[in-house]
């Protein structure tokens, strides 16, 4: 059985903090005239990756998001978040299916006080 893929999630440029600056080197009236470095920032979940090395920024923005991509950080939040909307995309389809109602009267039957441990301190 082949399952059909679907778009979970997309990232676009506004869950990014992109930073430029100048990436220094030799001496000389250039020096600090272009901002070629890139740092991209994902603030969901803390990755962090820059690039320096050519002289386009357009290049070494691309060569950052790539490097972003895979460190450790971002891909378990990508890992996380998959399965996050995994589950509620899961949790819709079942209440669909089964109907509101019974999903209701079934956590109504769980809530009832004889299934409910309360401590007190």
């Amino acid at each position: 059985m082949v399952r059909e893929k679907k778009l979970l999630f997309s990232l676009t440029k506004k869950d990014f903090v992109i930073q430029t600056f100048c990436t220094g080197g030799p001496g000389g009236q250039h020096k600090n005239a272009k901002q070629n470095g890139v740092r991209i920032i994902h603030p969901a979940s803390g990755a962090r990756a820059e690039h320096r090395d050519g002289r386009d920024q357009a290049k070494n923005k691309q060569a950052a998001f790539l490097k972003l991509a895979e460190t450790r950080e971002f891909k378990k939040w990508h890992k996380a978040e998959v399965a996050r909307r995994l589950n509620n995309e899961m949790e819709d389809s079942i209440i669909e299916s089964v109907g509101l109602e019974k999903v209701q009267r079934a956590v109504d039957l769980s809530m009832r006080p004889e299934n409910l441990k309360i401590e007190k301190f």
